[in-house]
């Protein structure tokens, strides 16, 4: 399904807002070449089967990453990005089709490419969530969870696909996680409005320079633990589908600029030893990098060294005046992290010459993510939505 630019030109006397979108290989160039100027149009090139994306338009910076897993086969969307330049808000998404639910056969293109129910459910939600957010700006609606959830619904149930005879508890029609972070910026406040909008257990967070990447979103899953969510792996309780109800899930905060935003399936977050991981990724990537783009390159590079699973990120740095400073304003955050790697055991890293004990290594690693994650867990979740209430 082709992804749907939203014109930015426009005259003074038109009073509906258009976003742009960051699609594949776009560019940032849909906003204005400087602030209050005019708008630049640029064409959207057809994306690579893999590909990572950067690039800055004045105090926004970009970063997309999708990488599959088998060239053609990828069941993750391509991640969403866009940013509306007279409303000062935006939406970062990203979506992981649940290729154990939704692996038969639903739609068969022109050419006779088969594809999976999961495939074309991503691919529905990311089309459902784009078109939402244009509406939202449109009609300077609320970015309401109910709102997004009728989106998906309509989209999904319009959307081509072929019934499976083949039934039970864990069979899906098009099914897919989605993890969305609108944001708005508020005219003269050094501070983002965000709002988290989820299903399913890929993940939206907030990176700030002094404390580090916050999770915004709790993985719909009967584990919440994010370190025993990676030593389990348990199914899902809720995702996007066709077929069942399903739940958009929606969690409200206000964090102090300069900050980065970040969305990302679990390809990215769900292969690594221990939670902090994924930022050390992060930033060990940015104080490597010379620009957005070199840092999505690095980070590409980086996550198909070690995932198992198709990936995708949306990145967004918000009122970093170049990316130098945003390189700079991590820079002891980074370090600090990095003095925790020093402890890593040494099976873990490239230090390891010597045949050990499986068992006796398997205790140590135990207990380094323990440590590790105890290290860590306060401020990664002090911005985690509280637990659902269990019913009465």
């Amino acid at each position: 399904m082709k992804h749907t630019r939203h014109d930015d030109r426009h005259d003074s006397s038109d009073p509906t807002p258009r976003p742009w979108s960051l699609h594949g290989a776009a560019t940032l160039g849909l906003g204005p070449t400087a602030p209050g100027g005019p708008p630049t149009p640029r064409s959207v090139p057809r994306p690579a089967p893999r590909h990572a994306w950067g690039r800055a338009q004045g105090q926004v910076q970009a970063v997309s990453v999708w990488t599959e897993q088998v060239p053609g086969r990828g069941e993750d969307a391509e991640p969403l990005v866009a940013h509306h330049w007279r409303s000062a808000q935006g939406l970062l998404a990203v979506f992981d089709g649940s290729g154990g639910a939704g692996a038969a056969p639903t739609w068969q293109a022109p050419d006779g490419t088969s594809r999976t129910g999961a495939w074309v459910g991503a691919r529905t939600a990311r089309l459902a969530t784009d078109c939402w957010f244009h509406d939202v700006t449109r009609e300077l609606q609320d970015p309401e969870p109910q709102s997004l959830h009728e989106y998906l619904r309509y989209f999904l149930e319009n959307a081509p696909q072929r019934r499976s005879k083949i039934g039970g508890t864990m069979r899906r029609q098009l099914p897919t996680t989605l993890a969305g972070l609108h944001y708005r910026l508020p005219e003269g406040r050094r501070e983002v409005e965000l709002r988290a909008l989820w299903a399913g257990d890929s993940r939206v967070y907030a990176l700030l320079p002094g404390s580090g990447l916050h999770v915004l979103t709790r993985d719909h899953t009967r584990e919440s633990d994010a370190l025993e969510l990676l030593r389990s792996d348990p199914p899902m309780t809720n995702l996007v589908c066709a077929d069942r109800d399903f739940e958009i899930d929606s969690h409200q905060i206000s964090l102090p600029l300069p900050c980065v935003l970040v969305a990302a399936t679990d390809g990215f977050f769900g292969y690594v030893h221990t939670p902090s991981d994924f930022e050390h990724l992060l930033l060990r990537t940015l104080q490597q990098a010379d620009n957005a783009a070199h840092w999505a390159d690095l980070i590409r590079h980086e996550v198909e060294s070690f995932t198992a699973d198709d990936s995708s990120l949306a990145l967004l740095a918000l009122s970093f005046r170049d990316f130098d400073y945003l390189r700079t304003e991590f820079s002891d955050r980074f370090l600090k992290l990095h003095d925790q790697q020093v402890s890593r055991p040494a099976v873990l890293t490239a230090a390891q010459t010597t045949v050990a004990d499986p068992y006796q290594t398997a205790a140590e690693v135990r207990a380094w993510q323990d440590w590790s994650w105890h290290k860590y867990r306060g401020s990664y979740e002090s911005c985690l939505p509280p637990l659902p209430e269990e019913p009465a």
